[in-house]
């Protein structure tokens, strides 16, 4: 199990200055290459309301369903909550640490067991490990010099050396070399019309509970830590989705939050669940640990930001309006903004050698422009948020909020455009 991240959320509000709680600290020493890996909140004020909120027909399951079956295939990678370092997922056949994982993911929709309710959508996913490196650095020129083939027949490591004797760069096996119909299986599950979910017609959503427990600590629920998994999807052109889950431990009545584990999966679609991949073409994203990680400078300055919001229905008639739209009611509402991001203090970079506070950790700035952040802002409100920048200047956002009793409070899916344009800000 990686180290966890431990945070307090507290009933009466938290207030940063003075967080209670575990504090964690590491020590790194500086290296070559350093990148920033963890930092605090990145602020975000608003310049401009270009639209103010607007209702929103809740998007159609049907629609959803279509958008997110098929084959698809994927890469994927686990992270440490605490520095944002790659961390092993597997030990292989020699003991050694394995990392990057291809995965193959297929999704289709099936009719419910239950007559009357809406189809459920059934997954089941694929994986390989590959990479025994870790992350690695990317290096300028060199050529394969050699092949390792392994005893169980998977595929070969080249290695790439340069020519003035520099470190080698190992170059990770292809997609294709793996035969994913024998291999294991990682995940197999239903997802259905479930009340802590909340998705969107171009197959985007956020799954979580609807509930957290928090309450006062007593004998009887002690040892009782719950433990969640939120996850949260992305989708750039309807082809390719980014997928972070959260695996988090509250403990101590909910008022201590642990962060267990932070896994990341980018797919793109291949093709119908109904059909077998016939393509020639080649499966072209890069592993995690072959990616440049996002810089904080990258996501500051202003932004067009489009966001859709989902807000939970609870009272009386909750009941009654579950059993008509088969599901918990949401009220989706849109708005349109100029925003400005700002730097976040306690930048922290890849061996550093300092003593951390880690209770001033949120963001972790993982490979591939991926961010994923929770944080308890001022007001006690629970925030667990996921970002996917882009070098075209685009920023997709996903944020799941609940309030310091636990109930699920609101869920934002944001498409963020890097405004560059030099004209002054209409007023």
């Amino acid at each position: 199990m990686c180290g966890a991240l431990i945070m307090r959320w507290l009933r009466r509000g938290l207030v940063r200055g003075g967080r209670e709680g575990r504090r964690l600290r590491s020590v790194r020493k500086r290296s070559k290459g350093d990148k920033v890996m963890v930092s605090g909140a990145m602020l975000m004020e608003v310049e401009t309301v270009l639209q103010t909120q607007e209702p929103v027909i809740r998007p159609a399951w049907n629609t959803f369903a279509s958008s997110v079956s098929g084959i698809w295939k994927g890469l994927g990678a686990v992270f440490s909550p605490i520095t944002a370092e790659m961390e092993p997922i597997e030990i292989g056949n020699k003991s050694e640490n394995l990392y990057d994982c291809y995965t193959l993911s297929r999704i289709e929709v099936v009719p419910s067991p239950s007559v009357g309710k809406t189809s459920q959508i059934r997954r089941i996913i694929n994986w390989v490990t590959l990479n025994p490196y870790g992350e690695i650095q990317l290096l300028n020129g060199g050529s394969n010099s050699s092949k390792v083939k392994s005893k169980d027949g998977d595929a070969s490591l080249p290695v790439k050396e340069t020519g003035d004797g520099s470190p080698k760069r190992h170059v990770l096996p292809k997609f294709e070399s793996f035969d994913f119909k024998t291999s294991d299986v990682m995940e197999e599950d239903l997802m259905g019309m479930e009340p802590g979910l909340v998705f969107f017609e171009d197959g985007s959503y956020s799954r979580g509970p609807v509930d957290i427990p928090v309450g006062e600590a007593t004998e009887s629920n002690y040892y009782h830590n719950p433990t969640f998994k939120f996850e949260q999807c992305l989708v750039k052109g309807c082809h390719k989705r980014l997928r972070i889950v959260h695996t988090i431990e509250f403990s101590n009545g909910g008022s201590d939050i642990q962060i267990m584990r932070v896994a990341v999966y980018e797919e793109q679609w291949a093709s119908p669940a109904n059909i077998l991949d016939q393509s020639d073409l080649e499966f072209d994203l890069k592993p995690f640990s072959q990616r440049k990680r996002t810089q904080p400078s990258e996501l500051t300055g202003s932004w067009k930001v489009f966001e859709v919001s989902a807000t939970p229905i609870y009272g009386e008639e909750e009941e009654m309006l579950t059993e008509e739209n088969n599901g918990t009611p949401y009220v989706y509402l849109c708005t349109e903004t100029l925003k400005k991001r700002n730097l976040p203090e306690n930048l922290v970079y890849f061996g550093e050698e300092e003593l951390l506070d880690m209770q001033d950790v949120t963001v972790l700035w993982l490979p591939g422009g991926v961010t994923g952040y929770v944080d308890v802002n001022k007001d006690g409100i629970l925030c667990i948020g996921v970002g996917w920048y882009s070098d075209e200047g685009i920023n997709l956002v996903m944020e799941r909020d609940y309030e310091v009793d636990g109930k699920l409070k609101e869920v934002r899916s944001k498409s963020e455009i890097k405004r560059r344009w030099s004209d002054p800000i209409p007023g």
